[in-house]
């Protein structure tokens, strides 16, 4: 899937209606998300980043100045994004994620930081893939 970051060009983070309009549908499992990793895991601090303003917008959610993940706009979803370690991994790879999670982590690049592994958020059911890989990056 390649759709577009919503907030191309944008040079300030997006205002939470801006955000909400974006998201349309999936507005409210962004904030659910949001909220369950802060009240769960302590992932509190919001940051919003932007590499080039040529790829739009995304809010990295950090546990104390470590990233744990990037979240992505993009119209009517959103991606979740991480860089997991080595150890992270392998201990994904030794979970019960469904089938198509692991073929995206081993088909996921390695980058200095880690392997790279973007999961779009579409319905509700996505969401405990996520939930678990913060896991994993927390305990990694």
């Amino acid at each position: 899937m390649d759709t577009p970051n919503p907030f191309i060009g944008q040079a300030t983070a997006p205002a939470a209606a801006e955000l909400s309009a974006a998201l349309a549908p999936t507005s409210v499992l962004w904030d659910e998300l949001v909220d369950s990793l802060a009240k769960d895991q302590g992932v509190i601090d919001q940051e919003w980043i932007s590499s080039s303003p040529k790829y739009g917008r995304s809010m990295v959610l950090k546990l104390k100045k470590r990233r744990i993940v990037y979240l992505g706009p993009r119209a009517g979803c959103f991606q979740a994004s991480f860089a997991l370690s080595d150890t992270a991994v392998t201990a994904a790879r030794a979970s019960n994620h469904p089938k198509p999670i692991l073929n995206l982590l081993n088909d996921a690049p390695h980058y200095a930081e880690g392997t790279g592994l973007p999961l779009i958020v579409k319905t509700a059911k996505d969401r405990p893939a996520i939930r678990n890989l913060v896991q994993f990056k927390l305990a990694n």
